[in-house]
């Protein structure tokens, strides 16, 4: 009943779903003749594919040590990559290219899924971090196909919303046959929604595992054309209600260094252009990456998909942005496994475990407000010491956290062995 429910809400709610992924689409450039994929009418695939699904820029940056360690270990299996959004999209072929195939997740819907498995053919689905589908899942489950949550995690907030529809979230969650979740923390969230202890085991942040961000050796390079010998900062992953505060933030940091500079990296595509007219209205001279060079500015827009290793590279000292208003925060192991200082706002419990051990070995500071993110920022680019100090306690942490990959392919490896049992 309580399914049927769940698919009968989801069913009312298609058309507005729908328009949206074709407005976002359609932004992005995506072909019109992919957008059948959200229905399930994607091209058909080689049977036998280890399948991953990655909702977005986030997850698939989780996604791709994985993917590489099982094109290595696994070089003649097809690897189908599926995504939410079509930044996701850009991202899995900016990284892996024609060496995957994409596809995009259809929507949770019996018919849809039935079409997209029917084409897929995967030996085995890997979910990431809190991708539940009680459609999907079912599908998956009739139709033999082996799912594992890998990198799983449950904010204090996402649990609490879960725990709203707890009959239908642990009848998905015992579909699955294999949940690896981030940290014991979110072990206990699983559990307590009814997780099946039998098969859920704690393997780690597949985040920890990424490689260095493509592009941040060129970072230095890229500074002198916009910043020369002038402190950069780099606001990164900042969410709509931000806008204001960092450019607050930036107005307080010129008060004591006149030629500072702000790369501002804003975490979704739409809010490119709003960010760069915020700026410019607010008096900096502002220029957009998309632009090429563009000389000295005060501010820079960083409006491209994939390229924030070159952005943070080109800084002395990052904040990680949906911190500054109630959306849980964003992930801040990019610039810790770069050396660079973090500063978050009081937002954090998407993250935060992972804060919190930067925070108690000195690599990041959450501030409560924007003041105190431009204090401490002023206070790092006063003292080299203090960014050195807060780096290398930074990479400390991301080295220490590495493993989950590892984890991750044995189970994958598992479920296909018993597959082929089967």
């Amino acid at each position: 009943m309580r399914h049927a429910l769940y698919t009968t809400l989801l069913r009312l709610a298609v058309p507005v779903l729908l328009t949206r992924l074709v407005r976002r689409a359609r932004a992005s450039g995506v072909p019109a003749d992919r957008w059948r994929e959200w229905i399930g009418l994607g091209e058909p695939e080689p049977p036998g594919a280890i399948w991953l699904h990655a909702a977005s820029v986030g997850e698939v940056e989780a996604a791709l040590p994985l993917a590489r360690a099982l094109q290595e270990k696994h070089p003649g299996r097809h690897l189908l990559v599926t995504t939410t959004t079509p930044e996701g999209a850009m991202r899995v072929t900016a990284a892996l290219g024609d060496a995957v195939s994409h596809r995009f997740l259809p929507l949770d819907l019996p018919g849809a899924v039935r079409r997209f498995l029917h084409r897929a053919r995967p030996a085995v689905a890997v979910m990431f971090e809190t991708e539940l589908w009680p459609n999907l899942y079912r599908g998956c489950e009739r139709a033999g196909v082996p799912l594992l949550l890998a990198s799983a995690r449950m904010s204090p907030r996402s649990s609490r919303r879960y725990r709203r529809l707890q009959p239908l979230v642990a009848e998905t969650l015992a579909r699955l046959g294999v949940l690896l979740v981030q940290d014991e923390s979110a072990a206990r969230a699983f559990l307590d929604l009814g997780a099946p202890a039998e098969r859920l085991r704690v393997g780690g942040n597949l985040k920890f595992d990424r490689e260095l961000p493509p592009g941040h050796e060129q970072g230095a390079a890229f500074r002198q054309e916009f910043a020369g010998a002038a402190p950069v900062w780099v606001a990164v992953s900042t969410r709509e209600g931000e806008d204001a505060a960092v450019l607050s933030i930036h107005r307080l940091l010129r008060a004591e260094f006149p030629d500072a500079v702000l790369v501002w990296v804003p975490r979704h595509r739409e809010r490119f252009e709003p960010a760069f007219e915020a700026a410019r209205a607010a008096g900096f001279r502002t220029g957009r990456r998309s632009d090429g060079p563009t000389g000295p500015v005060d501010v820079l827009i960083g409006d491209s998909i994939g390229e924030v290793g070159l952005y943070l590279g080109a800084g002395d000292a990052a904040f990680v942005g949906g911190s500054l208003v109630p959306l849980g925060g964003q992930n801040v192991l990019e610039p810790a496994a770069l050396g660079l200082p973090v500063v978050t706002g009081p937002s954090t419990e998407h993250f935060e475990s992972v804060v919190a051990r930067m925070e108690a070995v000195g690599a990041l500071h959450r501030a409560q407000d924007a003041h105190g993110v431009a204090c401490e920022l002023v206070r790092l680019l006063k003292s080299p010491d203090a960014r050195r100090a807060m780096g290398e306690a930074g990479r400390g942490v991301v080295d220490s956290g590495r493993g989950a990959v590892g984890e991750a392919v044995s189970a994958i490896e598992h479920c296909l062995e018993r597959g082929r049992a089967n």
